[in-house]
């Protein structure tokens, strides 16, 4: 279906995700905003992981309205408030995605909207 990208004539990725990804012709794409780690009902995990978690899980529901999957994900774009959350958010993206894995991006930045949100995730699929 999709097209992952990583060319032999530059460096391969640091971590499980591809260069890029080639969605062919006729398929629909689904943009989500960046997701932060609440429930419906105001809870904020503390531990980044637990963020990630639920960050993916509501990128899950977003994509579930549009009869999509995280299976459908070819781009992601991540940003962590700190450079020991890194690896915390890298374990639940490769759990959730398996090799070739979606191109991403992870960013490290200097803070969200409310402190206590340590992570956000935002998503492209396609289907």
């Amino acid at each position: 279906m999709f097209k992952f990208l990583i060319p032999k004539s530059i460096k391969p990725p640091f971590a499980r995700y591809s260069h890029g990804v080639e969605v062919p012709a006729g398929k629909r794409l689904v943009l989500c905003s960046g997701q932060v780690a609440i429930t419906a009902d105001d809870q904020i995990p503390e531990d980044a992981g637990a963020q990630a978690e639920l960050c993916f899980k509501n990128i899950a529901a977003i994509l579930a309205e549009a009869e999509l999957g995280l299976g459908d994900i070819v781009r992601i774009n991540a940003y962590v408030t700190d450079r020991a959350h890194l690896r915390p958010y890298m374990d639940v993206r490769d759990r959730l995605f398996s090799s070739p894995a979606p191109a991403s991006t992870l960013m490290i930045v200097s803070g969200f909207a409310r402190p206590e949100f340590k992570v956000e995730v935002e998503a492209i699929a396609a289907g």
